[in-house]
């Protein structure tokens, strides 16, 4: 488990480099995570028990995958975030299967609830956005003909590569002080 964590890691860490350069994330750099997870663990998964085995493990690799793209491909619909970012958590999920997937997506959403109002601080939007926040959360109440069109200087654009490598690393940290207590 340690070793897919690694990748994991490595692949997360490659993506919020370009995330942070580009603000992007590199279709190949997904499709290779997505592939690699899927074929690895069908490959070991027929060197350890058959063809049977095999379709078992990358079976599991593809709902780890559908499993971590459900809620960022819902977000992505809403236009909360990237289409890169939803390829990156489906690719983390095939290479963790969907347990471990779900864990480092979820340590993902939690730092970037962190990093997020942290960086409205240093911008000094924070107090600004907080109280604007009021009016976009009242919006969808109103009726249609009373809505508010939401200025563009109101929505802010946010990396999550960066937060999905530290969700990634919390998950790769976990489990292997968890690896380590075993006596």
């Amino acid at each position: 488990m340690l070793y897919l964590l690694a990748f994991a890691t490595f692949l997360a860490a490659t993506a919020a480099w370009y995330d942070c350069r580009t603000g992007r994330i590199p279709n190949n750099l997904t499709i290779f995570g997505l592939t690699a997870g899927v074929g690895g663990h069908f490959v070991h998964g027929m060197t350890t028990g058959g063809f049977s085995e095999g379709v078992e493990h990358g079976g599991f690799a593809l709902a780890g995958a559908l499993g971590c793209a459900l809620v960022p491909l819902f977000m992505h619909w809403k236009g909360a975030i990237g289409g890169g970012d939803v390829k990156l958590f489906a690719a983390l999920g095939a290479v963790l299967h969907p347990l471990a997937g779900l864990e480092a997506e979820t340590y993902a959403f939690l730092a970037a609830m962190l990093l997020a109002p942290a960086k409205l601080a240093w911008e000094g939007t924070l107090l600004r956005t907080l109280a604007q926040t009021l009016s976009l959360v009242v919006n969808p109440l109103r009726k249609k003909v009373h809505r508010k069109a939401i200025p563009a200087e109101m929505v802010t654009w946010f990396r999550l590569g960066p937060a999905i490598l530290i969700g990634t690393m919390a998950t790769f940290a976990i489990h292997f002080f968890e690896v380590r207590s075993i006596p």
